[in-house]
């Protein structure tokens, strides 16, 4: 009888350390755990790595986007998956490569769709906002789409309940199709290539839908026409920035992150939602600072056409003032939302991980083995690790976007040689061989020039084209 209190005591002693460990164990887990976190994605269109402050800018003032790393996380090693447009769009709403869902070139064989394209998204692939859409999610989409202007093809019919912007690229203003603003599957007004107010009206957009889903997870996908050419600035920024009108729009787009944490602010959720900001591909231009250390531009597989700045914060979840050199990319953001709003990934094969471990700063590993550097349907580079390898071309007839070099076989350390300047292929043959066996094995499953690939899937296809245009 005497044991028996120091047994109860016992009991209840290990009771209070199992809860103890279960009340740590959720206190790592996200805070928005009880109310979903929303999630603002900006997708600049032909932003260089070194074209905002939190990488090295000059020239330009970005405070916003340098007050967001100082607050969240920077991605150095962060890629698209395609230097053009199209391509990189369907990675980020799928988490599959560009091949894997046949949205690597268009139907004449060009790197990306064109008005009154017959070709488009599949609306059977799963996307980002078909996810979230599951869990109770409201989703919009406000900018530039370039997935296919046919109603099939919009984002009303690829998860997003509400869509308003530009269906393709501000250049693609055309005598039969102009370049027509639209919201939701109504073309409103008949062109805009020149409109110097396409970023303003976005913005104002944003703001208006997160005040009008504060009690409720969002999710806000907003791809900018900036920095595309034509360069259309806003008046007030015009002269703004020490780099033309390139720089100015830099600025315009700062701003506008401004008045989007503003508006988290002002709608108390800004500190359960996470945002990410990156760029569709590098800039178009090579030099004035813009993809430097990186060599390269928009359209070629070297650095400078696939790495892009990227920057995520989320107040109390990803740890503030860090940076993350892991190999991430666009990919991971379908599997990384789906897990944090706690759906699930699509029955099918997609090629993204979840790196909230590396987001919320409990992991520094690579989390994938290999990344593959697709332009159209030619396979030209691999990563793995620190190592990336220019491979031997499938077809020289189609050699479009890949770097000339002396050699085929191309080999760089770029946690040394960032700039791509020393190839050491003759030096390591043992890596090369290995970069070489990960091309294969993407060759087989992703398919390359000529050769059909055992994953890939189809795009969606219509047989009369149905552009966005004004009733008449």
């Amino acid at each position: 009888m005497a044991g028996r209190p120091t047994e109860k005591a016992e009991v209840s002693s290990m009771n209070k350390t199992i809860l103890l460990s279960l009340f740590a164990a959720l206190w790592l887990l996200p805070s928005a755990q009880a109310a979903k976190p929303n999630f603002v994605i900006v997708f600049c269109d032909d932003l260089g790595y070194a074209d905002i402050g939190p990488f090295g800018a000059k020239g330009k003032a970005t405070p916003h986007l340098d007050r967001m790393a100082k607050e969240g996380m920077r991605l150095t090693d962060f890629y698209s998956t395609c230097p053009v447009c199209t391509p990189s769009r369907a990675s980020l709403l799928t988490g599959c490569y560009p091949r894997r869902v046949n949205m690597h070139e268009d139907e004449k064989n060009l790197c990306v769709l064109f008005p009154a394209a017959r070709k488009g998204l599949n609306p059977s692939e799963t996307t980002v906002a078909e996810i979230l859409k599951t869990q109770g999610y409201a989703t919009m989409c406000i900018g530039k789409w370039h997935l296919g202007d046919h109603p099939d093809f919009m984002p009303t019919n690829q998860g997003f309940d509400h869509y308003f912007g530009i269906p393709y690229s501000n250049d693609m203003n055309r005598k039969q199709v102009p370049l027509p603003l639209v919201r939701d599957l109504q073309a409103i007004e008949d062109s805009v290539q020149r409109d110097t107010t396409i970023t303003t009206r976005y913005t104002e957009e944003a703001v208006k839908f997160i005040k009008a889903n504060k009690a409720k997870p969002f999710f806000l996908y907003l791809p900018h026409t900036a920095v595309h050419l034509p360069l259309v600035p806003a008046a007030k920024f015009k002269g703004t920035s020490q780099d033309g009108l390139y720089g100015d729009w830099v600025q315009e787009v700062d701003w506008s992150m401004g008045e989007i944490f503003k508006a988290l602010k002002d709608a108390g959720v800004d500190d359960n939602t996470l945002v990410l900001f990156t760029s569709d591909n590098g800039s178009a231009r090579e030099r004035q600072g813009s993809n430097l250390p990186l060599r390269g531009r928009k359209g070629r597989t070297d650095e400078g056409g696939m790495r892009v700045p990227c920057v995520v914060r989320w107040p109390g979840n990803i740890p503030a003032g860090t940076h993350s050199g892991a190999l991430t990319n666009t990919l991971d953001l379908l599997p990384t939302l789906a897990h944090l709003a706690g759906g699930a990934a699509p029955d099918r094969v997609i090629d993204g991980k979840n790196i909230w471990p590396i987001l919320s700063g409990k992991s520094k590993a690579h989390p994938r083995e290999a990344f593959y550097y697709y332009q159209m349907d030619q396979l030209q580079a691999v990563r793995s690790g620190d190592w990336k390898l220019f491979v031997p071309m499938a077809s020289k007839k189609r050699n479009w976007g890949k770097p000339e070099g002396k050699t085929e076989l191309q080999l760089y350390n770029l946690a040394k040689d960032i700039g791509e300047s020393t190839n050491v292929a003759a030096d390591h043959p043992e890596v090369v061989q290995q970069l070489l066996a990960h091309a294969e094995t993407a060759r087989r499953d992703l398919g390359d020039v000529g050769r059909p690939g055992k994953g890939q899937r189809k795009a969606g296809w219509v047989e009369t084209p149905s552009p966005r245009l004004l009733a008449k």
